[in-house]
């Protein structure tokens, strides 16, 4: 496996670990609800002959501490200005963009702003409820996710979070023994759901993209998916937002996080979409 090199990235507010391996074009991963951007290793280090990989953890996670209080109002926007800024550090705009989940998220509201910093935007699976003709169900579902947080603790809540959008259970089957970068994520994960819950949550699926925006650079966006979570909420929002922007969802392999349980086929199919001559054209 390709080693990283480790940084600490400044921003306001915030310092932010910042992994980088290989060289090429730059390729920025944006992480998901768990926050850490250890998920992301595995595609990371078959990418790294291609692309220079950039991995981050998001703010406010354990290992990109912030030095003051948390605007949930505010956080989709500064998560867009983090990754803003890092592409701007990193020399690498514009640059291939992919995020997961919350990181999908980011990832659109970063084409919609700063479109000049972005050559192809790839957005899996992001859980925009505003999209669904049943949104309010699953805003109210969420709430009370966050309800069971408070209650009961962290894990009963991420069980039931976990049934009910198809993404499984939170932890590797008893009795696997998890290579040490793993492990060690793994030993983040309480604190990290712990921020997610009570910043997240219920903020980011309330995200409301600009059609217009998005549009204008829809010929830069691969709206993605799991093969295996056709049927889960996650997967369903891009379906909305293909048939507005004249796009198709394209299937990666596994499901929602198929990145950590396929790395060398997902790998392989990211590199496919980012240099295929016109794999990101409307409607193919």
């Amino acid at each position: 496996m390709t080693e990283p090199v480790i940084h600490a990235f400044d921003v306001p507010g915030a310092r932010l670990h910042l992994e980088t391996r290989g060289t090429g074009p730059l390729l920025l991963f944006v992480v998901g609800g768990n926050g850490d951007s250890t998920i992301y290793s595995g595609v990371a280090a078959v990418l790294a002959d291609r692309f220079t990989v950039a991995t981050y953890d998001r703010r406010g996670f354990v290992r990109s501490p912030v030095s003051g209080p948390v605007d949930d109002d505010t956080r989709i926007a500064t998560d867009v200005d983090d990754a803003r800024r890092l592409i701007d550090h990193l020399g690498g705009a514009p640059a291939h963009v992919f995020g997961s989940s919350s990181g999908a998220i980011v990832v659109l509201e970063l084409m919609a702003r700063h479109p000049d910093l972005v050559a192809t935007a790839v957005a899996h699976e992001p859980p925009i409820t505003a999209l669904l003709p049943d949104g309010a169900d699953w805003r109210a579902l969420f709430d009370d996710v966050y309800a069971t947080y408070r209650a009961e603790g962290v894990w009963p809540a991420m069980q039931r979070f976990g049934v009910a959008v198809g993404v499984g259970g939170s932890g590797p089957p008893p009795g696997v023994e998890l290579p040490p970068p793993v492990a060690e994520m793994m030993a983040r994960a309480e604190p990290n759901a712990t921020f997610w819950l009570e910043h997240e949550l219920r903020s980011y699926p309330r995200y409301d993209p600009d059609p217009d925006a998005l549009a204008a650079v829809a010929d830069r966006i691969v709206l993605a998916g799991g093969a295996e979570s056709r049927e889960h909420m996650p997967y369903r929002p891009n379906l909305v937002l293909a048939e507005r922007l004249g796009l198709r969802v394209v299937d990666f392999p596994g499901g929602h996080v198929g990145y950590a349980t396929h790395p060398a086929e997902f790998a392989s199919r990211l590199a496919t979409v980012l240099t295929q001559e016109g794999s990101v054209t409307p409607g193919r």
